[in-house]
């Protein structure tokens, strides 16, 4: 007979996967806890977790240092409800043998109709004009952007940085892209022309950022960066938000160098209510849920249960670390 295993989702607030019926395909397989707070702290979350075989990370909300993962010998797998799996130590993870996936790909036309919506209403001053109106005032507005004929500039070529370069050219813009492992003949077939970065801030009206955050893209766009970019462009975060130096982006606005930010993503999350981004009039602000429509959220449950039901038959799948991940 099969030995049981046991599912722990250690914390599932905002809420991703309770109440889905996916995690009821895992009940041949063992037995799953889930808990919909997150834990108050490193000691709550290792009792949780502390006889758990599989972890099901939800949206990322729960974070798993080395010095966590060493702590728990029992440990085979932790499915990540996510693309990104910055939340995880996926080094350690590696060093004891701890398979780690994540859910690539399924959510890309949810995140890039969002990263669509920030430009849009960012660059048609949408929050600004509302708060005007609320205030009382009719017509103090400054200008619209018109986006059509102008350049769009996208960081990082994967699933969602070529649907984002495929919507900019529906609404008809020039779409130029810089990526970490360039392909022309991907380029070509995405109709896309491939530029370094510093050519892509400086022409770009507006800049979308989809890299996922490792070693090499933390921090990338900085002051630096920022003040290569057009005066009066636009810049849309939907990946994360420690690619970017907020400090710089909030002397970047203040200074109307740009004229405004689109962000779902921040260096700190929660966003603190102090945080000074909020002071900024022309930014429109999203609490890290573009992906969060009901098909986006039914994609990435069935991904990563899909995920934790193929490691356990032996075929893993999505691997980024641990046993069969890629070789970097």
């Amino acid at each position: 007979m099969r030995e049981r295993v046991r599912f722990v989702v250690p914390g599932d607030q905002p809420p991703q996967v309770q109440g889905s019926p996916h995690l009821a395909r895992l009940v041949p397989y063992g037995d799953v806890v889930v808990y919909t707070d997150r834990p108050a702290d490193a000691a709550e979350q290792l009792r949780r977790v502390r006889d758990a075989d599989v972890i099901l990370n939800s949206r990322g909300a729960v974070r798993w240092p080395g010095e966590l993962l060493r702590q728990l010998p029992r440990l085979r797998l932790i499915c990540a409800f996510a693309i990104g799996t910055d939340s995880i130590d996926l080094a350690a993870a590696q060093e004891l043998g701890i398979t780690v996936c994540n859910v690539p790909g399924r959510t890309a036309p949810m995140v890039a109709e969002h990263a669509l919506a920030l430009m849009l209403a960012a660059a048609k001053r949408v929050v600004y004009q509302t708060d005007e109106l609320r205030a009382g005032r009719w017509g103090s507005q400054p200008d619209n952007i018109f986006l059509q004929g102008k350049t769009l500039g996208v960081v990082g070529l994967g699933h969602i940085g070529s649907r984002v370069a495929a919507l900019g050219q529906a609404i008809g813009m020039r779409v130029i892209a810089w990526t970490f492992h360039p392909s022309p003949e991907r380029a070509a077939r995405l109709g896309v022309t491939l530029v370094e970065l510093d050519d892509l801030l400086r022409q770009s009206d507006v800049v979308s950022l989809h890299l996922r955050l490792t070693a090499e893209s933390r921090g990338l766009i900085g002051a630096r960066e920022l003040g290569l970019m057009k005066p009066g462009a636009i810049l849309v975060n939907t990946a994360r938000g420690a690619l970017v130096d907020e400090a710089a982006l909030v002397a970047a606005l203040e200074a109307g160098h740009l004229a405004g930010a689109g962000l779902d993503v921040f260096r700190e999350e929660p966003l603190p209510p102090d945080a000074p981004i909020l002071r900024c009039r022309h930014v429109v602000l999203t609490p890290h849920n573009a992906d969060t429509t009901p098909e986006g959220i039914d994609a990435v449950n069935a991904g990563a249960i899909d995920n934790a039901i193929a490691f356990l038959e032996g075929r893993p799948q999505n691997v980024v670390a641990g046993p069969g991940a890629p070789r970097a």
